[in-house]
């Protein structure tokens, strides 16, 4: 023992809770401060607290028998009430292995990323709502464009996920796999919850259904304010409704579905590090303090599901309006030194689409089989998708400007068989066929284009024991490229040659997995 520490150490100490007490009493002694002894902190002490047993709940789906692939699941309603949402887009963070960042405000689609795929915004991953594609394809800020800031995250009931291009039923941007977003079609009870706190902060949602004319009917919103710590307020503004109305027994539902949201945004955006450096602004600062946007989304859409003994049937329909404009400016002068280097992408479209899919039980070659027969088709209406200069969110200068219509249908086939108690195959095929129209303001980029592809699926399930399988699959993929790089001659910002690029990619994947269930249910 040091020689300043006084010998305050008990010849006896029963526990090492006594050892460690009279430790800190010898501490606080030397200095100076007044601690009680060793000798009031017996074993059955007051100042023991006992605290109330915690109880640690978790779910599991046990997917042995019916997961297609190693990586496919299903995120429940418990599981997504339990996570902190602070961006609608941290939804899909619950997919296994995805990671989704923002950058130049909350108002704009997240960077996406997923098995060592950066995905942008979105592109070679496939997103929908209840059969809705919600993938913009000939977008003005980049291909697959997928903006999930229009969800209230109460509302979302489940969300299936399937990575790899191992399933049929997803076709375009399903390079690294999709996932499907599911709302609720009834609240047991209304809600309403608010928050409020720091930079400006404040979110305000509510909800309620009631029975009407033999259905259900639920009503819901939120909006939500947010300034961030900028220097320039972000001054999010947003708005998000839902209307859906859902009749019928479980086995043979209709429901239809109606969605609106508007937001505008101011935007952070990057800064050099120089400025920062040389204390011209903070951290906190913008170079320009114009950049930011706006977007609306408003969509109607219906379903009808039918569940049989043997056989289910599935029918979507929708149509959606989506218009954004974003400010951004990355050189600031460097090539305009008069009006500045701002620009704007502008986006304004109506898409169409519908899908149907039907699967029964058959029976052949002694064994039992699932067969899925689907066809999904949608058309891009898209007036007006530029580039335009800009100047404090002012247009002096068109660099392009396109009215596209796109268009793209697939059909699909999946079996799965039973062939023995130990393994069991699934095997698609998926063909695709697109059409590209562009009419652009330099009519050397006008042009169409038709382009198809055929994607085919294989998956061998092994079943080793009762608690586990073997996933070994395989298969193919694409994505379609923006319709103004399948038609264009002349570059339009520097009026030089430009290559043409293929309409339609393909995309291969080979995966092996485990699934094993060892603890009882």
């Amino acid at each position: 023992m040091p020689k300043h520490m006084p010998n305050c150490m008990p010849k006896q100490m029963p526990t090492l809770t006594h050892w460690v007490f009279a430790l800190i009493a010898c501490t606080a002694s030397t200095l100076g401060a007044q601690r009680p002894t060793p000798s009031e902190f017996p074993a059955d002490s007051a100042r023991h607290r006992r605290v109330d047993t915690v109880r640690v709940l978790g779910r599991i789906d046990d997917l042995r028998g019916v997961a297609q692939s190693a990586s496919e699941g299903r995120i429940g309603a418990i599981d997504l009430r339990l996570r902190p949402i602070a961006r609608e887009g941290e939804l899909l963070e619950t997919v296994p292995g995805m990671i989704v960042t923002q950058h130049s405000g909350d108002g704009k689609a997240n960077q996406y990323f997923v098995r060592g795929f950066n995905l942008d915004h979105g592109t070679d991953f496939q997103t929908r709502l209840d059969g809705m594609p919600l993938n913009m394809p000939t977008h003005a800020h980049g291909q697959g464009y997928t903006d999930l800031n229009f969800l209230v995250p109460e509302f979302i009931d489940h969300i299936d996920y399937k990575l790899g291009v191992y399933h049929a039923e997803i076709g375009d941007f399903g390079s690294a796999g999709g996932a499907e977003f599911h709302l609720i079609r009834r609240l047991d009870r209304p809600f309403v919850s608010g928050a409020v706190g720091q930079n400006g902060f404040a979110r305000f949602a509510a909800g309620a259904s009631t029975p009407v004319g033999g259905g259900e009917l639920l009503l819901g919103a939120e909006t939500k304010g947010y300034d961030g710590p900028w220097q320039v307020p972000e001054r999010i503004r947003k708005i998000s409704t839902i209307v859906r109305y859902s009749w019928g027994p479980p086995t043979s539902q209709f429901t239809f579905t109606g969605l609106a949201y508007h937001n505008r945004w101011n935007a952070s955006d990057q800064v050099p590090l120089r400025a920062i450096d040389s204390g011209l602004i903070s951290r906190f600062g913008q170079i320009d303090s114009t950049d930011g946007g706006a977007a609306q989304r408003y969509s109607l859409s219906g379903s009808y599901r039918r569940i049989g003994s043997r056989a289910a049937q599935m029918v979507n329909a929708f149509v959606v309006y989506s218009d954004l404009t974003l400010f951004s400016n990355f050189t600031y002068f460097l090539d305009h030194p008069v009006e500045g280097d701002q620009f704007a992408q502008a986006d304004r479209r109506v898409i169409l689409g519908a899908s149907a899919s039907n699967a029964e039980e058959i029976s052949a070659l002694g064994v039992t089989h699932s067969l899925t027969v689907g066809v999904q088709t949608r058309a891009d209406i898209i007036g007006g998708v530029g580039l335009f200069r800009t100047r404090s969110r002012v247009r002096y200068a068109t660099v392009r400007e396109d009215d596209v219509r796109e268009t793209g249908s697939g059909v699909y086939t999946e079996v799965e068989s039973h062939w023995f108690p130990w393994l069991r195959s699934v095997v698609g095929l998926r063909g695709d066929v697109y059409t590209f129209s562009v009419a652009s303001s330099n009519s050397e980029n006008s042009g169409q284009r038709t382009a198809g592809i055929a994607s085919p699926k294989v998956s061998l399930v092994f079943v080793p024991t009762e608690s586990s399988e073997i996933y070994v699959s395989g298969g193919f993929g694409f994505h379609s490229n923006d319709a103004r790089g399948t038609t264009i001659r002349v570059d339009p910002a520097t009026g030089a040659h430009a290559d043409r690029v293929d309409p339609l990619v393909r995309s291969r994947g080979v995966e092996i997995g485990l699934r094993s269930s060892p603890a009882p249910e």
